[in-house]
């Protein structure tokens, strides 16, 4: 069975040999593990750990456009496509970018949105995509996502948070004019992307974290009347397409799951365990008939702090709840951290390795 098929089984919640698996870093475990190995590029640790889903993102692309709009989004220190402006913030483990600059903050009308120096589609290098798709083909067929963007997020980033949540009740017709524009470029991104792949991508990603600790971060059905309708742009007509969807986000999302599995999510991540009603046994038991998951190896409290034994079994243990019907893929619930061991990680794939389906 090819790595293709084994991802397409378990977003289409079938069992196939062993679970799917997936794996994103930081740049700092990234780096660990080409010293562990002494390999040189990303695709080659996860040829070594025979991951078998694969990402390609707008950052995979080469970049053509203007300099001064290049930073990519919370991956650099700079100014990105959208115009949000970003700073290093840095702790012993890792660095990670936050924003400090927020191109519509000031915005008072809907036609000033309109207005904005929104970014062009003409700013990359499809012609490059087929390549990058190829570095992740050398030795096996993988499965190929696109993670388009998100129509939460990234509206609140051109707005600052504080002012994005206030408009959802003040100013709703702000939130939609944002929301509107950022889903049609998006979109408009994703349609060129596929097209320069040629059939050879099988997933569209998406995402937005709308998820606390406790519940979602708005009212359920504030979200189901300007959220969610930008959210299934980006996510039905690629599911009418015939590709399969991916959905992200962190914290407690259960409460919404099934408006997710509705619009057409086949596959929703990180699985935060730890948050409220997010735990494996609760998730498997009420929506593991309408939606399959991702991730779930705990990144907050087991990685950091367990044994590479105590990973391995735990990794096991939830193969065995999430994957009772193969609607799997096992991943870390997030970017693995830098305080998280080379050891613990290559634990937690061999148990994938290990799992046999029956």
């Amino acid at each position: 069975m090819t790595s293709k098929e084994r991802v397409l089984k378990a977003l289409r919640r079938e069992k196939a040999d062993r679970p799917a698996s997936d794996l994103r870093c930081t740049q700092e475990v990234w780096d660990a593990l080409k010293e562990h190995f002494s390999l040189d590029t990303v695709e080659d640790i996860l040829d070594k750990l025979d991951i078998d889903m694969r990402w390609i993102t707008a950052g995979s692309i080469p970049f053509i456009g203007p300099k001064e709009r290049s930073a990519p989004t919370l991956g650099a220190e700079g100014t990105d496509i959208f115009g949000c402006v970003m700073k290093a913030a840095k702790n012993k483990y890792n660095t990670y970018y936050e924003f400090v600059g927020y191109p519509l903050g000031n915005c008072k009308t809907v036609e000033e949105i309109y207005e904005y120096d929104w970014p062009s589609l003409d700013w990359w290098d499809y012609s490059k995509v087929k390549d990058v798709i190829k570095l992740h083909k050398k030795t096996d067929d993988r499965a190929i996502m696109f993670f388009a963007g998100g129509t939460f997020e990234t509206p609140w980033y051109m707005r600052g948070m504080e002012q994005f949540f206030m408009d959802l009740y003040e100013n709703p017709e702000i939130v939609e004019a944002i929301c509107t524009k950022v889903e049609e470029y998006y979109y408009q991104r994703a349609l060129r992307v596929l097209d320069a792949a040629d059939g050879q991508i099988d997933i569209i990603g998406s995402g937005g974290d709308i998820g606390g600790q406790q519940c979602l971060m708005l009212n359920p059905d504030t979200w189901r009347k300007l959220i969610k309708p930008h959210t299934s742009g980006l996510v039905k007509p690629f599911k009418d397409m015939g590709l399969m969807t991916f959905y992200h986000s962190c914290g407690s999302v259960s409460e919404v799951i099934p408006d997710l599995a509705e619009i057409g999510v086949d596959i929703l991540d990180p699985i935060q365990v730890t948050a409220k009603n997010m735990y494996p046994e609760y998730l498997a038991e009420k929506y593991a008939d309408i939606i399959s998951f991702h991730g779930a190896i705990d990144e907050v409290e087991l990685l950091p702090h367990a044994t590479a034994k105590q990973v391995y079994d735990e990794t096991i243990r939830i193969i065995s709840i999430l994957g009772k019907n193969g609607g799997f893929v096992v991943s870390p619930s997030h970017q693995v951290q830098g305080d998280i061991s080379v050891e613990k990680i290559i634990a937690l794939f061999n148990a994938v390795k290990d799992f046999r389906y029956t």
